[in-house]
């Protein structure tokens, strides 16, 4: 359905679309709030440029705003972008918080986009979207990618152990399953500790050493000394094996998978001009850095370290009420994935000793808890890291040398 469009030129208008997989609707508002432009659009280059022309038509101003700001939005965003349009991110929690103040309890796409487009008229506090780089992209899809493949792997090891633990709980004890490779690799062989006793220490050793296990003959004797020490036969026993040796297949198989992406992020992320900067902070690693360059993105959207370090969430918020001052929470907007970042490499700092250390122990000294004391750390190491960036110099322990002054 397509609204009036009006007669003569509209000073403004703002543009809301409620993102959809197949199509988007779109709705636009002039300064009073009425409504002069709907319309369904089907999610394909042509439709949507032709609607984007539509609505350039309507004002000598158009503001932009959308719900979603990835996957079926990518194409929209990348031709607004296309044609110099910037475009404002409405939250749907805030839509849904909204909407009680608009007319009607139905709830469809047409009046979501008009609600979006009329809470960027009233509010001008939304962020703007960024349009990432080719490289920003090209991270944030890999270390998306990685950390799918990483929650695949937990689960697989999960129920690896839940089903040892089952048939013969003396080898699940004997290995950290996580990070032992040669275990992985002798569970694709043998899981049955009658099996392990008749096959004897010398042909363990060489079985596992065909195939490149390291420390074979360390393997060999933790699995057979596991194996003496249970002969019962228990019911269910040789269909567990099996899936116990199809479930460690595929997590050696899944091993390589992450093992070729890490080589992949490790390749974009060098490409970075400052690449060697963010990975001199000790605790970020080049995993974590590439997610940070994926998620913060420029950093001159950050005026100042503070900025960066509320994106992340780091910055308490008060939630005063009545004579209850002082109350600090965590705010309710900002970045998962960037608060995380910071968090682990926090986390990774204060294993060695350092200022980082020195700090977190500073901290809990003064009664902090361990997460407390670690999320104070993260929030003194974006002044850090901000700081680096900015000046582009690494991280060192000594202060930088202050400019000389000309007498």
């Amino acid at each position: 359905m397509q609204l009036d469009q009006g007669h003569g030129s509209r000073q403004r208008v703002w543009v809301g679309f409620d993102i959809g997989k197949g199509h988007h609707w779109a709705s636009a508002v002039d300064e009073t709030g009425a409504q002069v432009w709907s319309l369904k659009i089907v999610n394909d280059e042509v439709a949507i440029a032709a609607a984007v022309d539509v609505a350039l038509g309507l004002a000598d101003d158009v503001a932009w705003a959308v719900d979603v700001t990835s996957g079926p939005a990518g194409l929209l965003l990348a031709l607004l972008d296309s044609r110099e349009q910037k475009v404002r991110y409405v939250p749907g929690r805030t839509v849904n918080a909204m909407s009680a103040g608009y007319r009607g309890e139905a709830k469809t796409d047409a009046k979501d986009a008009f609600m979006i487009a009329d809470i960027s008229r009233v509010r001008g506090d939304f962020a703007a979207i960024e349009v990432p780089s080719g490289l920003r992209v090209e991270l944030s899809l890999l270390t998306a990618h990685r950390a799918d493949l990483v929650a695949d792997r937990i689960r697989l090891i999960s129920r690896l152990r839940e089903l040892l633990t089952g048939v013969f709980p003396v080898l699940e004890r004997a290995f950290d399953y996580s990070r032992h490779h040669g275990a992985l690799v002798l569970l694709t062989g043998y899981q049955d500790p009658a099996a392990l006793r008749r096959l004897g220490p010398a042909r363990l050793r060489a079985w596992l050493t065909k195939r490149n296990v390291r420390r074979a003959d360390q393997v060999a004797a933790a699995a057979l000394a596991a194996a003496a020490e249970q002969h019962a036969t228990l019911p269910g026993q040789a269909v567990a094996g099996q899936i116990i040796a199809d479930l460690a297949g595929q997590l050696l198989a899944l091993d390589d998978r992450l093992g070729r992406i890490d080589r992949q992020i490790a390749a974009v992320f060098a490409e970075h001009p400052q690449a060697d900067i963010i990975t001199s902070m000790p605790g970020i690693g080049i995993t974590l850095a590439a997610e940070f360059v994926a998620v913060a993105g420029d950093l001159a959207s950050y005026p100042d370290a503070g900025r960066l370090a509320s994106a992340a969430g780091l910055v308490p918020v008060p939630r005063d009420s009545g004579r209850r001052t002082g109350n600090l929470h965590r705010p309710h907007r900002y970045s998962r994935r960037l608060r995380r970042v910071f968090y682990l490499a926090a986390q990774t700092s204060i294993v060695r000793d350092g200022p980082s250390r020195d700090f977190y122990l500073k901290k809990r000294s003064q009664g902090l808890r361990h997460v407390q004391a670690i999320i104070a750390l993260a929030r003194r190491r974006v002044d850090v890291l901000w700081a680096l960036l900015r000046d582009n110099r690494p991280f060192s322990l000594e202060p930088p040398a202050r400019p000389a002054i000309a007498a």
